[in-house]
């Protein structure tokens, strides 16, 4: 008992110095909370979103295979007892005109509304129910582009390829649909769908059952009624079948999150590690005198221990609680929000509080192993002011040797992932970046007090006494220079690494999105072929380079197959796959699904028909130049299978001198008389792609500056310790005229210089870790561009504001010292 209550003793005296490891403990737990909850709250998002897509309906009747239902299934499910009600989902394509009937870019999904309100699926944002074939529903953001409202008239396209006005009576929430994403919705009555829409199928039948009817019984007699040709599921079975998909995505998602989440906590180790270290080492007498009084090397290192254990479980729970507070006001403003069908709850379940609280405590009993060894190692001899070495130089041999091999390890694995291909490349960068950076972080020591000496030159001469003994003392022990930076050092790596990774493969993918379609525009029709005078009007455009490409169907081996045919020469010469396509013969094909060999081509009206001989290897164009083609030949291979193969798709380019703008605009006048032609652009798609890493750079940055910020943590809780540790030398400095304003002046650069010292270093290492990552990923199209500067720049700026934050506390008690009290200090 004496052991604990003086444990608890020593733990209270330290406390002041300590505080600021505990805080870093305790937001490296509170930030796995808020990690692993947003988490589970993503993964049940998406379940809300499938049971909304679901529907009421009590039972779902669905294909066995992918497809559609039989035209009769709505009548024999409607003649099974216990059925109150059943409807059809039926869905097809349209599309939808702009006030200045042009069709919009992307193809628009007709669903139909079910006549039964209680059978309604879709989310109804504003507005009503459309209740005759003139009415219709928008999607919110499709009635946006438009410019329309409820009440409004908006033209669309019928099935006919004609235009009708149809009036517009409400809007759709797009997010209880998430299987339309990213498609225009169209939101009919049952019977006004074949008039709209083409390629019409039933995709789902929704049944109601009688009030009070058991479901799983229901679904049995549906089951036992239709037969083998249809899946038969009660809506709770079928949500369940919705949200399996998004099991997976709720892995990656929990992955990349708690990779961010480990980055934190290592930071977190480092900082209750070196914290721990600094302490101990000023305890060197204390420790020796226990020794000296009986204490054993065991019973000083549980002693350690049960301080490290004290510490990790408050900061722990300190952490639980602040997690549980963040989560809490996430649901808050998740609950103010507009979800749609999500109603979020950030709230982490009491398995997930005591767990992470549980891997704190583990951190820092892990943090504290080191420090707790090396303190139970003081001799007795050190209580009577004899010196005590950490290792003798074997060990630092050894030590050393360990680093140079983990550096040089690294340094060659990164080599190899630079010039190998894809998936070794990548894999040998991680394990490179990996060990090369270990490499450094035990080198950290001789590193930064280096990097001090060059970067305090500057401040030794701008400086004066303060910016001379600002870098003196970050010289004169590396040892503690070393353990203050490297957490710091860690950070910053990390941070430049992830923005110059995404940024370059950003920079290198744009352009091979873009660069490698056959053109910067495409234009076809929902369905049939491209109009004889749109082709006419666009290839009369002397702004436009304009490529038709003709397809047909023909009979292959016995299967119907689309053959598309085009003049290789006006295409895009940086198009994939445009060198095999110069260099195709009459009679060859190549092929998109990478199946060689000769294929036997059915004549038409029974007579003999040829052979097609299909090049070895994949190729991408066929898909490319015409959706769903598989095989592409030349034009006059073409008229040989299908004689007056009508053009379905118009590859247009600017012509040369002519910019993206003007080339769109003579698109337009060239397409006015024709709204039912789509036209698709390419760099719209590449944007589209950048946005997307755009946001994952802005997450990236956010997360990973959370590690930045635990590491100032740690720099302002050595730079309190050591405040302490030189409170004589202090105390003599204010005694021969410095004053306060210039001790503070000295802790704030030293804070500077040492995340100075961390950010060079560290973006040095991230910019070629960074650029690694970027090449091992874009070796097969090329590495463009460079890290984004601004954003480095950013890295840097917050990185030096994290080391002058940290200098507030250490300089502010430095101005309290007095004189006498700073000298009486042993």
């Amino acid at each position: 008992m004496t052991t604990y209550r003086y444990t608890v003793a020593e733990l209270r005296g330290q406390l002041r110095q300590l505080v600021l490891t505990g805080a870093a403990i305790a937001l490296g737990v509170a930030f796995l909370i808020a990690s692993v909850s947003g988490s589970g709250a993503l993964v049940d998002s998406f379940s809300q979103t499938a049971a909304a897509e679901v529907g009421p309906g009590d039972v779902q009747v669905t294909p066995v295979a992918k497809g559609a239902l039989d035209t009769d299934t709505a009548a024999r499910a409607r003649q099974v007892a216990g059925v109150a009600g059943v409807s059809l989902r039926l869905t097809g394509r349209g599309g939808v005109l702009t006030a200045d009937r042009r069709p919009l870019g992307d193809a628009a999904v007709v669903s139909s509304v079910a006549a039964d309100p209680a059978l309604r699926w879709q989310l109804l944002k504003d507005g009503r129910w459309p209740s005759t074939p003139g009415e219709v529903l928008l999607d919110a953001d499709t009635a946006r582009r438009i410019a329309a409202a409820p009440g409004a008239d908006i033209r669309l396209v019928r099935a006919d390829g004609g235009t009708a006005t149809a009036h517009l009576v409400g809007t759709l929430d797009g997010r209880g649909a998430p299987s339309f994403a990213g498609h225009p919705i169209i939101g009919v009555p049952d019977g006004a769908v074949q008039r709209y829409a083409t390629g019409v199928t039933a995709t789902q039948l929704d049944v109601r059952l009688l009030p009070g009817a058991s479901r799983a019984r229901g679904a049995q007699t549906l089951r036992a009624a239709l037969g083998p040709t249809a899946e038969i599921r009660t809506r709770d079975a079928s949500v369940a079948e919705a949200t399996r998909q998004s099991k997976t995505l709720y892995g990656v998602v929990l992955i990349a999150a708690l990779s961010f989440v480990l980055i934190a906590l290592a930071v977190a180790r480092m900082v209750v590690s070196n914290t721990f270290s600094v302490v101990l080492g000023q305890r060197t007498q204390q420790l020796a005198l226990l020794r000296c009084v009986g204490a054993d090397r065991a019973q000083i290192h549980r002693l350690i221990r049960r301080q490290g254990l004290l510490l990790g479980a408050g900061a722990s729970a300190a952490g639980a609680l602040l997690g549980t507070g963040l989560c809490a006001a996430g649901t808050a403003l998740a609950h103010a929000a507009d979800l749609g069908p999500v109603h979020l709850s950030l709230l982490p379940s009491p398995v997930t509080v005591v767990s992470a609280g549980l891997f704190g405590v583990l951190l820092t009993l892990l943090a504290v192993r080191g420090p707790a060894k090396a303190a139970s190692a003081v001799p007795p001899l050190a209580a009577l002011g004899g010196t005590h070495s950490a290792g003798g130089g074997p060990t630092r041999l050894r030590a050393a040797a360990w680093s140079a091999a983990l550096l040089l390890a690294g340094v060659a694995l990164l080599a190899l992932g630079v010039v190998a291909g894809p998936p070794l490349s990548l894999l040998a960068v991680t394990l490179g970046a990996i060990c090369s950076f270990f490499g450094v972080l035990r080198l950290s020591h001789r590193l930064l007090p280096a990097v001090v000496a060059a970067l305090g030159a500057p401040a030794r001469r701008l400086g004066g006494t303060a910016g001379r003994l600002a870098t003196q003392q970050l010289r004169l022990n590396p040892a503690r220079t070393g353990a203050t930076g490297s957490a710091l050092l860690l950070g910053v790596t990390v941070l430049v690494s992830a923005v110059t990774a995404l940024a370059i493969t950003s920079n290198s993918l744009m352009p091979m999105v873009s660069a490698r379609q056959p053109g910067t525009f495409s234009a076809a029709t929902t369905s049939g072929p491209l109009p004889a005078g749109a082709l006419g009007t666009l290839g009369a455009q002397r702004r436009l380079v304009v490529t038709p490409v003709r397809s047909a169907t023909v009979e292959i081996d016995g299967h119907g197959t689309l053959v598309a045919a085009v003049d290789p020469a006006r295409l895009n010469a940086h198009t994939d796959g445009i060198d095999r396509a110069r260099a195709l013969a009459d009679g060859a094909a190549l092929s998109g699904l990478g199946n060689g060999g000769v294929r036997q081509v059915a004549g038409a009206m029974g007579r003999p028909g040829t052979t097609l001989r299909i090049e070895p290897g994949r190729s991408s164009l066929p898909f490319t130049l015409q959706s769903g083609a598989v095989l592409l030949v030349t034009p006059a291979t073409l008229d040989r299978l299908a004689p007056g193969a009508a053009v379905t798709t118009a590859w247009i380019s600017p012509a040369q001198g002519t910019d993206h703008l003007a080339a769109r605009r003579a698109m337009d006048r060239a397409l006015a008389d024709y709204p039912h032609v789509r036209v698709t652009d390419t760099a719209a798609q590449a944007q589209n792609l950048r946005s997307l890493m755009d946001r994952m750079m802005l997450i990236t940055v956010a997360l990973l500056g959370f590690s930045v910020a635990i590491a100032g943590l740690g720099v302002a809780a050595t730079l309190m310790l050591s405040v302490s540790e030189r409170a004589r030398e202090i105390g003599m400095l204010r005694a021969i005229g410095m004053s306060r304003r210039q001790l503070r002046r000295m802790l704030t650069l030293e804070a500077l210089l040492l995340s100075l010292a961390a950010a060079v270093i560290g973006t040095a290492l991230g910019l070629g870790y960074g650029w690694a990552a970027a090449r091992s990923v874009t070796s097969t199209v090329g590495t463009i561009g460079g890290p984004p500067v601004l954003l480095v720049l950013a890295a840097l700026g917050l990185t030096v504001l994290t080391g002058l934050a940290a200098a507030i506390l250490p300089a502010r008690r430095v101005g309290r010292m007095t004189v006498i009290a700073a000298l009486r200090t042993t």
